[in-house]
């Protein structure tokens, strides 16, 4: 007796020549609709799948799979006396390999100008149920989700007349991660056009796996990454040159890529351990990059620089000049890429646009996940002055720089700032007044003149009086505090100009 497949495809890439293959191993093709057509068109004889169900496909398409005489055929025990009986009862076939891949409901909802009916109609039915009686019959039944496997599973029938328990194994898993991740996106599609949820009441995430690591965050660790189907961003990124990234500068790549791109102007980001060393803004790239490496050069070495503009020749000529670890830019202008390229070690990506939509921050915890909205900045800008010396317009054009810029830098934060650059950061101390010294430190000569942000109030006097003392002329920070009073005296005996924000700015 001939063994039977079922093909039913959405991505027709292979499937003649698999067709073709199982064709010259005697095996019987069961097909649907323009699977069918592919697969008659290149020559090999096919079944049609109303020809076994005794039903025409209806409803457009929308049925025709869904019948005992498919399913029975799936999903029977061929070990089980009564499945058998049932079979030969209701003269059904076994089906022992189901080749299924779903409607691009990805690639749809991924477009630009989607309407919801038209995302609908890309909701697969059949496809999925396929994919499930196949699998969870792995014991009987191969399942083929992707056409990377086809040349695998037509060799292992070549050879023994069947696909070994071992691959129906590993089969079965990949077509429930291929669902699974299906469902997901259709649930995060609809959760955004179908509910005036914030938060969904179950939040179904699928990630692809991409790479693993030699080990984690510690060499004890082991590691991987994963991402988002259909997104963009840094998971996305290409690499062009350098050996393989580690946990850690996945990490400092996402901080520094997300610090470059929060500005419209040419923007460099220096990132070492999570932290940024520099951040700048300039009229080229060149000179926002020696702008940001000028605010902690020691820091920098062997850091993350990120771009948020294709990278030229002068800011490669500027960034070879140190050890750098990796080098991001949306594009890379071919000379540039050229030079940086002299060093084998150094890793250069090229990110692409992060998607459109809902942005989140996950973080798992303990049994868990935090969810969060993106920290975007407030666009209404509705600040008070607090002092009585208001801030002059350079002051304010560095005030806003900096405001923007400390989003990115890890709490208790504190930047100073002159002009569209960093002069020093403060960053990750449990004390706010010590991130203000570590920020003054950081700055020495240069906080002289210089604005300082604060991501949160100050609960005493004592960090306003600690920048005062460094130099710094002007200082942005929420406010709110109950000792707002004393701090603006502080400010006041100065002559300081301090405004707030109203807006807090804490990255954990």
């Amino acid at each position: 007796m001939s063994k039977r497949a079922l093909i039913s495809v959405s991505d027709k890439a292979g499937v003649a020549d698999l067709a073709r293959g199982l064709a010259a191993l005697g095996w019987e093709i069961v097909s649907t609709g323009g699977t069918a057509r592919a697969i008659a068109d290149a020559g090999v004889a096919v079944t049609p799948v109303d020809q076994v169900t005794g039903f025409p496909e209806i409803l457009g398409g929308r049925v025709k799979t869904l019948h005992p005489a498919v399913h029975g055929g799936i999903l029977a025990r061929r070990d089980l006396d009564s499945d058998r009986t049932d079979l030969e009862q209701q003269a059904i076939t076994p089906v022992d390999l189901v080749v299924c891949n779903l409607y691009p409901f990805q690639q749809t909802v991924a477009r630009a100008g989607v309407t919801l009916p038209e995302a609908v109609e890309q909701i697969d039915i059949g496809g999925v149920t396929l994919l499930r009686a196949a699998a969870k019959n792995f014991a009987h039944v191969a399942v083929v989700t992707d056409p990377s496997d086809y040349d695998t599973v037509l060799k292992e029938i070549g050879e023994s007349g069947a696909v070994s328990e071992a691959k129906r194994r590993d089969l079965a898993l990949k077509a429930f991660e291929h669902t699974a991740a299906y469902d997901a996106a259709i649930s995060r599609y609809l959760q955004g056009e179908l509910s005036s949820e914030t938060f969904p009441k179950t939040l179904a995430l699928a990630f692809e796996h991409t790479s693993a690591f030699r080990y984690g965050e510690n060499p004890h660790q082991s590691g991987a990454l994963y991402r988002l189907p259909g997104g963009g961003g840094v998971a996305y990124a290409r690499q062009l040159h350098g050996k393989g990234m580690s946990y850690t500068n996945w990490l400092d790549a996402d901080g520094a890529w997300l610090a470059a791109n929060d500005f419209d102007t040419p923007t460099v980001a220096i990132i070492k351990h999570a932290s940024p060393c520099g951040i700048a803004t300039a009229d080229s790239l060149a000179d926002a990059y020696r702008a940001a490496l000028a605010s902690d050069p020691i820091s920098a070495f062997g850091g993350v620089v990120a771009v948020n503009r294709s990278l030229d020749l002068n800011t490669a000529q500027a960034i070879d000049e140190i050890f750098t670890e990796i080098v991001m830019a949306p594009a890379f202008d071919e000379d540039a890429l050229a030079l940086l390229r002299g060093k084998k070690n150094r890793r250069l990506l090229e990110v692409p646009p992060s998607p459109a939509g809902r942005a989140w921050d996950l973080r798992g915890i303990d049994g868990g996940l935090l969810v969060q909205d993106r920290d975007f900045p407030d666009p209404s800008e509705d600040w008070k002055v607090a002092t009585d010396r208001a801030p002059t317009d350079e002051e304010m054009a560095a005030m806003r720089f900096a405001w923007r810029a400390i989003r990115h830098v890890k709490s208790n934060a504190i930047l100073f700032a002159k002009g569209t650059a960093t002069v020093g950061i403060g960053t990750g101390q449990p004390s706010r007044v010590d991130s203000v010294r570590l920020a003054a430190q950081k700055s020495g000569d240069a906080a002289r003149g210089a604005v300082m942000a604060s991501d949160a109030f100050f609960p005493f006097p004592d960090g306003v009086e600690a920048a005062i003392e460094a130099g710094v002329t002007a200082v942005v920070q929420p406010g709110g505090s109950i000792r707002d009073e004393l701090v603006t005296e502080a400010a006041n005996k100065a002559g300081l100009a301090m405004v707030f924000t109203g807006r807090r700015h804490f990255r954990h």
